[in-house]
């Protein structure tokens, strides 16, 4: 009778210990999973020899999102680590992929050693967490940037680049995040927020957002306007390699015939601005204020075909 009584006893700590080591591993299970920043990949889609098509779940975002990975010749799974390139769309723009399907990605960066990620970045998401909507800044640098490591291979090479409203994220993300870029690059970017809040402000209510929602009232909220505007974070970039470019909006080369003028050349100015500001600041900066031009892909395109050896050379590509 002693004997049943000290084996169902052991048998009962046994089953405590078992309960207690799952119980454990499932904790670790969970809390790798929210240092890897919490976002899954929910589907993927191999498109040709080089791209995947992934749709990813975002806690940052509440929603999923989808992202175009360009993988260099010679990446198998388990390689690495190897540089990488972000690459970031304008404002409303009809989808992420117009890097790709317009602006030439695929084919400029197929000799390219390294990573190549187009995210999306919602019509007008400015590349910011909102006041009240999408984290999009916490998306792409606490979710993507990990997730892109695990699943891709990717090392801490990062560059990134950004045409219009993506030049304010390329610059805002490397300014506002010390040490995550080596490179940043703006195409005709919106680089000084100061004198273009009316702009930028009508965008998100064309687009049917609150322009409150994003940064708040100009006014009362001046604090927030400057936390993501380029040229005020110009002095954090002094340690980043940087690539500005930008025509002044007259009709050039590359538009077709009959083109007209546009506001391209409110946006020199800004770059003009930040420019200035970064070389104060003591950071190296790349300049290509190449005259005419209007604010249209084939100009982009050129840009990121010139930026390309000043991105390669920074991430070791």
């Amino acid at each position: 009778m002693r004997k049943r009584w000290v084996w169902a006893a052991v048998a009962a700590i046994v089953a405590v210990v078992v309960v207690v080591v799952a119980v454990v591993v499932l904790r670790g299970r969970a809390a790798t999973s929210e240092h890897a920043g919490g976002a899954q990949v929910v589907a993927r889609e191999q498109v040709g020899e080089r791209a995947q098509d992934l749709t990813v779940r975002s806690r940052a975002l509440g929603t999923t999102t989808p992202v175009r990975v360009l993988l260099p010749q010679g990446w198998t799974p388990g390689s690495g680590p190897w540089p990488v390139l972000y690459l970031l769309h304008g404002c409303c723009s009809p989808n992420h992929l117009v890097w790709v399907d317009e602006g030439g990605a695929q084919r400029l960066t197929s000799g390219l050693r390294a990573i190549v990620v187009v995210p999306d970045g919602g019509q007008v998401g400015f590349y910011s967490d909102w006041l009240r909507g999408p984290k999009w800044e916490t998306y792409h640098i606490k979710e993507l940037v990990p997730l892109i490591e695990a699943e891709f291979g990717a090392g801490p090479q990062r560059a990134i680049a950004g045409l219009s409203m993506g030049g304010l994220g390329a610059m805002a993300y490397a300014a506002r995040n010390p040490g995550m870029f080596r490179a940043a690059a703006s195409y005709s970017g919106v680089l000084d927020t100061t004198g273009d809040r009316s702009e930028t402000r009508a965008l998100v209510r064309r687009s049917g957002e609150d322009p409150d929602a994003l940064w708040g009232d100009p006014q009362t909220r001046k604090d927030v306007w400057e936390a993501h505007n380029p040229t005020a974070l110009a002095a954090r970039l002094k340690d980043v390699q940087l690539y500005v470019s930008c025509g002044d909006g007259r009709p050039g080369p590359l538009d077709p015939p009959g083109a007209s003028a546009d506001y391209e050349g409110a946006l020199l100015g800004q770059a003009q601005t930040f420019t200035e500001r970064a070389k104060q600041a003591g950071a190296r900066v790349t300049t290509d204020f190449y005259g005419a031009g209007t604010h249209t892909f084939p100009y982009w395109e050129r840009a990121l075909e010139r930026s390309l050896p000043m991105l390669r050379a920074a991430i070791g590509a």
